[in-house]
């Protein structure tokens, strides 16, 4: 488990998850035939919001080589064109099979000549239910997520977006990365990165509705975008910039403030990276250990899950806390073997806990990133569970940080690294372990432009006007994108839009148990796309939601409950029912 080899298998997941599967990470597989046709119509018209298919209007072999010219794309390009089509016939059976669908590549060309074009996929069913969604990416992105995926989180026993009918799309974000989603090397061409940050998003969308006009003769009649952390992140970027072209969005784990976060990643990298301030799987199992004594009982239920997170970050602090009966804190502060926790790992846990402090304006009007719900999280113990490898990866990895950074070092490591090389010095050779992103120096000007370019809007005052609907939630111990983050951007919506406007149109939950679209604990699955679409569709505002784990104990569920309640046990009955718990404040 802990063999490079293992952790690259692990890595390629995340890299693949850190969308839609993503991390949530979950993706389903599809493509259709007599099977595949009559598991999409189980699902029922109603259920799958499906209407009465227009007449296709031009085959899908007639498509290849259709030219988008630049003035039907609502920003600057040179144009798209379909680089190729292919009908694919249906197949599989039950929940992953896939109807018959007409599969187009394309590609959107870019003004600046050095950059990259913008590459992206279509999957056009040949029943189709009149709706589209664009799937988000994940890191730095670099790849087309596949167009049959589900949405993040999905049930694994429900269709996706493909069998419900769906034309489906999604696009590289401008580049083609050749070290998965943390190759950040693309971002030395303005272009490029600003397509990253969210003009691909629209230029792909454009040019998709033209295809899908040909297709079919029409414009869809809803449009929705689901994604996981750089997948949420876009999803509250098309609400923010172009709500006129959506109807709903899901946004799992959003790391809407790509550069603040990047640089907290830095910063938390920097701690771990300090001599004797890595923790080896034995003190982190150690440190949760701890921390479930102290916590756990604080929703009611010594059940695994803390879902008192407030209650458990006021009063646990690793220097004064006790496992089984003995001080955590090694005795005198010094490194003692697995048995306790030095000063100097303390110190690291503590910089992950804290807010890193800008001591610089930003165009974004940021002043800090907030610190992760470390004390409660799988660091990556060596547990048995499927999901470790993946886990350990996006928590601390199973290499203490150093320069050059490998592929075995923690997640926040090798991004925060890309981010610190590529984006804000241009420069490859640079030792990100070096950069001081509390201070910047003579980049605090590029770091404050860049900033200009995350998703930090907290007006949606007119993606609200238009009716439409925004489904957020966030495990409660990611230590990739902080949870507190998400809180944050919440609280904002409400004092800027009053939290009538906001509870019309707004959904956000957290998961406890649940960390980067995966867990150990709790690993969350939800049905949000029916969700979102009877709320947009049919005025069914999201009540009694419910989320079941398929990992910690697979089939137990818990209500998902409104930021900022959290699930407490009645003090009767099963404690892997939602049923025997009630969202709470306070």
């Amino acid at each position: 488990m802990n063999s490079s080899s293992g952790l690259w298998r692990a890595c390629g997941r995340v890299l693949s998850w850190l969308g839609v599967f993503p991390v949530l990470v979950l993706c389903a597989m599809w493509s259709g035939g007599a099977h595949a046709e009559s598991v999409a119509g189980s699902c029922g018209d109603a259920a799958c919001g499906r209407h009465k298919p227009p007449p296709s209007t031009t085959s899908c072999q007639h498509l290849n080589g259709l030219t988008i010219q630049a003035p039907e794309i609502g920003l600057p390009t040179n144009g798209a064109v379909v680089t190729s089509t292919a009908q694919v016939t249906a197949s599989g059976s039950g929940p992953t099979a896939t109807p018959s669908y007409c599969l187009v590549a394309g590609a959107i060309h870019p003004i600046d000549r050095s950059a990259p074009d913008i590459l992206f996929n279509i999957a056009l069913p040949n029943q189709w239910n009149g709706k589209i969604l664009m799937l988000g990416g994940g890191g730095f992105n670099g790849s087309i997520p596949a167009v049959t995926d589900n949405v993040p989180s999905a049930p694994p026993d429900l269709p996706g977006p493909l069998s419900r009918g769906y034309a489906v799309f999604a696009s590289d974000s401008g580049h083609e990365g050749t070290g998965g989603s943390i190759d950040g090397a693309f971002s030395v061409n303005a272009e490029a990165y600003d397509n990253f940050m969210g003009e691909a998003l629209k230029k792909t969308h454009d040019a998709a509705l033209v295809i899908i006009d040909k297709r079919y003769g029409t414009h869809p009649y809803k449009a929705y975008f689901a994604g996981g952390s750089t997948g949420g992140r876009e999803a509250l970027t098309v609400a923010q910039r172009w709500p006129q072209d959506w109807d709903g969005v899901i946004s799992f784990y959003p790391a809407y403030d790509f550069t603040t976060l990047s640089l907290q990643q830095l910063r938390v990298t920097k701690g771990f990276a300090a001599p004797g301030a890595y923790l080896d799987t034995a003190q982190r199992a150690l440190l949760l250990k701890a921390v479930m004594q102290a916590c756990d009982g604080l929703d009611g239920a010594a059940d695994g899950l803390i879902s008192n997170v407030q209650a458990c970050n006021a009063t646990f602090n690793p220097a004064t806390a006790y496992v089984d009966g003995k001080r955590l804190r090694c005795s005198g502060g010094a490194a003692r073997g697995d048995t306790c926790l030095s000063d100097r790992q303390i110190a690291a846990l503590n910089t992950m806990n804290t807010p890193l402090v800008f001591a610089y304006p930003l165009e974004s009007g940021e002043t800090q990133y907030p610190g992760f719900n470390v004390y409660g999280a799988d660091l990556g113990m060596g547990s048995g569970s499927p999901l470790e490898e993946t886990v350990t990866l996006l928590a601390l990895g199973t290499t203490q940080p150093s320069y050059p950074l490998q592929i075995t070092t923690m997640f926040d490591g090798q991004i925060s690294d890309e981010f610190v090389r590529y984006t804000v010095m241009g420069n490859p050779n640079a030792n990100s372990l070096t950069f001081n992103p509390a201070l910047a120096g003579r980049w605090s000007g590029r770091i404050s432009t860049l900033s200009g370019l995350d998703a930090t809007d907290a007006d949606l005052t007119s993606f609200m006007r238009r009716g439409g609907k925004v489904l957020m939630a966030h495990g409660t111990v990611d230590l990739t994108v902080s949870t507190r983050a998400s809180e944050s951007y919440y609280q904002r919506l409400v004092l800027t839009m009053g939290s009538g406007a906001v509870g019309s149109f707004v959904r956000f939950y957290e998961i406890p148990g649940l960390q980067h679209g995966v867990g150990t604990e709790f690993n969350a699955s939800w049905d949000s796309l029916t969700t979102l679409e009877n709320w947009v569709e049919h005025g069914k505002q999201p009540v009694h939601q419910v989320v079941t784990d398929t990992a910690g104990v697979p089939g137990r569920t818990r209500p998902l409950c409104q930021y900022p309640a959290w699930p407490s046990y009645n003090g009767a009955g099963d404690m892997n029912s939602a049923a025997s718990f009630t969202c709470v404040q306070g």
